[in-house]
């Protein structure tokens, strides 16, 4: 059984997953109906949640009662990563006469239940200190300062780094050492920048593992790989100076651990909507460009590996041991999902779960929940689960005048379930997958008893391997290189023909008058090269007179058109010398 846990305006309460779906007695409906916050730990063993009056904390696997705070105002609780801590978060308010407000950031000793250390912590953003796996080492920005605890220690600050400006950090997942990814926002002029470091050496510039600058960015998002070997960084800024999208400007690029770093190229303009990490740590998968977005997995070269074409999507989920990728369209999308085995890149089913706001893996690979949740929308609140090969198992629908606001699983430990082969044939499912009917494009009172006409307001593409097939580089060509190849192309092509004039000179001197003459299409020189110059020429040549007698007509004509008149002389010149043969 995966048990979710699901809050709203009937209560918290817990329902077992696949395949009895019914109310869980591990957890004790908690019928208020003011309850504002939820976690549980990451191995799924503890669960705490504030009902606006206390904050409870139970063993969800012993179902035994452990300890309970009187915090009621809490909004944000978070465990620390092996269950020795939890941080509670209060918004902060200020005193009446001005004076600093109470510290709202409260850590708690679960074994004890006594309160370890208290905060000031204004800014809901980043509110929670951050832990190392093996919780050795426990972060927090202060001031655009990280501060450095170790094994709990929360009265003395065992670290410092100290950038002109930290704005944001994030500690790399997995065993130690551990490393610390920091953001810089750029000011006067300077570039923002990433850079990685090793606890606890962070002496200046010269001991960072990598660093990776740029100057378009306002706000970045750091993704460490589960290895820890690399960080993909999505730069964003708020507004695109260019004017060509609503959502700001995003750039997407790689820093290695190794101190390597690189732009990943997007093929496709516009928005980066979402970018993951591939659980194997080697591959990552990215959704951009705009509608139909495309969507890419790029190995560590930041190279294209497998192209999925274009599609209505703006979201990219990998399942938890990575054979499985979700690609989805949600929030102003309709829905639509592309389960795809990632190991053959064969497309599994194409569910769709319109108006769902959340999406989720459960634990064991094999199952899906969707929910559409408030307040993002206020009607149809409910989720679904569903198995990944498109059938739906289990649906809930929250009653008309009531809401739900959270729904997502119990998490449990890496290797507890093992990685099942794929699937293609759909599981039997309780109730029938959603199916919308095809939308039907407008059509005016005037065309509607007429033929519909095919038109498309775009093409989709393809999916497409990118993996260079041995003995040939599919690898796209940098600026240079095209360049280099062109001019190669060109030496090429100079010496054939020179090769041709030597050849053929003679024989094409002794007639020049009647080669000028006779125009007519069967006339050929010879060599397929020349000829195909003097076809395209003559195309050239009818082209301008066309745009001369559009200007004699009174046509105002673009720059690059009157241009190209102005050619003409030399193209006549050109077309006289190849049919002479010079």
């Amino acid at each position: 059984l995966f048990p979710l846990a699901v809050r709203g305006s009937e209560g918290l309460y817990m329902v077992n997953g696949p395949p009895s779906f019914t109310e869980s007695t591990a957890f004790q409906r908690d019928s208020g109906k003011n309850c504002k916050a939820v976690a549980f730990s990451k191995d799924g063993s503890l669960f705490a949640w504030c009902n606006g009056e206390k904050v409870n904390v139970v063993n969800i696997t012993r179902a035994e009662f452990l300890h309970s705070f009187d915090l009621p105002k809490t909004v944000c609780l978070e465990f620390s990563p092996k269950n020795n801590v939890l941080a509670t978060w209060q918004a902060y308010a200020t005193a009446k006469d001005g004076t600093a407000g109470v510290p709202n950031l409260q850590l708690h000793d679960l074994k004890t239940g006594k309160c370890l250390k208290s905060f000031i912590q204004k800014k809901i953003q980043n509110w929670c200190p951050c832990w190392a796996d093996d919780e050795s080492i426990c972060a927090r920005n202060v001031n655009n300062e990280v501060h450095f605890f170790e094994n709990n220690n929360f009265n003395t600050i065992a670290n410092k780094l100290h950038l002109q400006k930290v704005s944001d950090f994030v500690l790399s997942p997995g065993a130690q050492p551990t490393k610390v990814a920091v953001y810089v926002p750029g000011s006067k002029g300077a570039p923002s920048f990433v850079r990685l470091y090793q606890y606890p050496n962070f002496g200046g510039p010269q001991s960072a593992l990598a660093n990776r600058s740029f100057f378009k960015a306002d706000k970045v998002t750091m993704l460490w790989n589960k290895k820890a070997t690399a960080v993909l960084v999505v730069a964003s800024t708020e507004v695109d100076k260019s004017g060509a999208s609503y959502y700001g400007e995003q750039t997407l690029h790689y820093v290695g651990a190794s101190g390597d770093s690189a732009v990943v190229q997007l093929p496709k303009n516009g928005p980066i909507y979402d970018v993951a990490w591939s659980p194997n740590s080697v591959e990552f998968c990215a959704v951009y460009g705009f509608m139909p977005a495309k969507a890419t997995v790029f190995n560590l070269k930041c190279d294209p590996v497998f192209d999925f074409g274009t599609g209505p999507r703006n979201a990219a989920y990998y399942s938890p041991h990575g054979h499985i990728l979700v690609l989805a369209g949600f929030g102003n999308l309709r829905g639509q999902m592309e389960v795809w085995d990632v190991k053959n890149y064969k497309l599994i089913s194409k569910p769709v779960a319109s108006d769902s706001t959340y999406f989720a893996w459960c634990p064991d690979g094999e199952h899906i929940v969707t929910a559409t949740c408030a307040p993002r929308l206020r009607v149809s609140n409910g989720y679904k689960i569903w198995h990944y090969t498109g059938s739906v198992l289990h649906a809930h629908q929250v009653p008309p005048d009531q809401e739900m606001w959270q729904v997502f699983w119990q998490p449990f430990p890496d290797g507890v379930f093992p990685e099942r082969a794929v699937r293609y044939q759909a599981v039997p499912g309780d109730l029938p997958g959603a199916q919308p009917r095809p939308a039907q494009a407008y059509r005016p009172p005037a065309l509607r008893n007429k033929p519909v006409s095919s038109s498309k307001l775009h093409e989709d593409e393809p999916p497409q391997n990118m993996k260079p097939q041995l003995g040939v580089s599919d690898k796209p060509l940098s600026k240079t290189a095209l360049k280099n190849q062109r001019k190669h192309e060109a030496k090429k092509a100079a010496k054939q023909e020179a090769k041709a004039d030597a050849h053929q000179g003679p024989a094409q001197v002794k007639a020049p008058q009647n080669a000028l003459q006779n125009t007519a299409p069967a006339m050929t020189t010879g060599d397929p090269e020349v000829d195909k110059k003097i076809k395209n020429l003559k195309k050239k040549l009818k082209a301008i007179e066309q745009l001369k007698e559009q200007a004699a007509a009174g046509k105002q004509l673009e720059k690059n058109q009157v241009e190209k008149i102005q050619k003409e002389a030399a193209l006549l010149k050109e077309l006289e010398d190849l049919e002479l043969g010079v």
